[in-house]
Parts: structure tokens; sequence; C-alpha cells
């Protein structure tokens, strides 16, 4: 191990250890030459598969790019970071487990959709729409009603739901009404 400050080489001793969660070790070292610490840190790198792309390319596994992609669908949901990352170390960890040198981007995109949907069911919809290339309303809503109907929701709370989400009605939170809105008539202003 080379010291940063004054380049000795294997001059160093281990003053702690700690592992992390990862299966990483850090290490706090201190240089016997100059006497400055330093921290190491220590993993062990495993062999990801290639993903094999559904047009025949292959493309190395990205963990971040994995993550930006979750964190897009997840964008203004109440997910915790930790839960996002506990995804995809789970994915990171079954790629390895399966042992081969190529993996269809299938593979991770199911897992994907399986895991968001676990986490939050609006995020779930927005990956979806993109995974799935739902292109129209109806398959929009296919997916919505298989999603409620898993959740248990009772058909008729499902046509309400949907009757109350019509155009042309504005929402009004606090008193629990909607108020169409015509289209053909300028909003009303008060003059003072």
């Amino acid at each position: 191990m080379k010291c940063p400050y004054c380049d000795a080489d294997n001059q160093s001793h281990v003053v702690d250890t700690t592992r992390d969660t990862q299966g990483g070790i850090r290490r706090r070292r201190e240089c016997k030459v100059c006497g400055r610490r330093f921290s190491t840190y220590e993993q062990v790198l495993r062999a990801m598969p290639l993903l094999v792309k559904s047009n025949g390319d292959r493309e190395a596994f990205d963990r971040e790019k994995l993550i930006r992609g979750i964190q897009t669908a997840c964008a203004k949901r109440p997910i915790p970071a930790a839960g996002i990352n506990a995804l995809v170390d789970r994915i990171e960890t079954h790629l390895q487990q399966l042992g081969r040198d190529e993996v269809s981007s299938r593979v991770v995109g199911d897992m994907v959709i399986e895991g968001i949907k676990e986490l939050d069911p609006i995020a779930y919809i927005r990956y979806a729409i993109v995974y799935l290339g739902l292109d129209s309303v109806a398959s929009v809503r296919d997916l919505l009603d298989s999603l409620l109907a898993e959740q248990g929701t009772p058909p008729s709370a499902r046509s309400n739901a949907v009757k109350s989400a019509q155009p042309g009605a504005a929402p009004i939170a606090e008193a629990g009404v909607r108020i169409p809105v015509s289209q053909d008539s300028p909003p009303e202003t008060t003059s003072s």
C-alpha cells in the first residue's frame, strides 16, 4: 500500500477496520514514514454479465444507469433512496448468481418493474408505460385496472375513480366536490 502523502511503499499499518453493508471493507491506515493517516476501501469485484438488448446489441451492466432510470420513475414520490438502492442490489445479486456471460435486458427490466411495483404504484405505472411501450389510453387503463384488481379495489370503486377524473371537471379537494369548467367562457375576474 502506497502512502498518498509521502509515496512510501508498503510502509503503513492498519489502525482500524470496519465492514459496510455492501460487503466492502474500510481500513484506516497510518504511514510509518510520515505519520499521516489515510483510509482505503476494499470491495470484491464480481463479474457482471453483458446485457443483450432487443435489437441484439450487447451492453455492459451499468448500475448508475439503472439507478437513474428508477429515480426518474420515482421522481417526486415518497420513496427513500435506500429502497431504490436495495432494489438495484437485489438485481445485481440475481444477475451474478445466474453465472452467465450474457443475459437478456428483459430479465433486468422485468425485475425492475416488479420491484418498483412493490415500492410505489405510481412509480410502477410511470415505468410500465415506457417499459411496456403502452401507447394508448386504453392500454394504460388496462394496466391501471389490473393494478387495482391486484390491490383488491372493487370494480365499482374503480369506475367511480375513473368517472371523477373526467375532463372538464376541476377538482376542489377541500370540499370534495368537482365543479364543471366551461371551455366556452373566459374566467370571471373581479375589478377593483
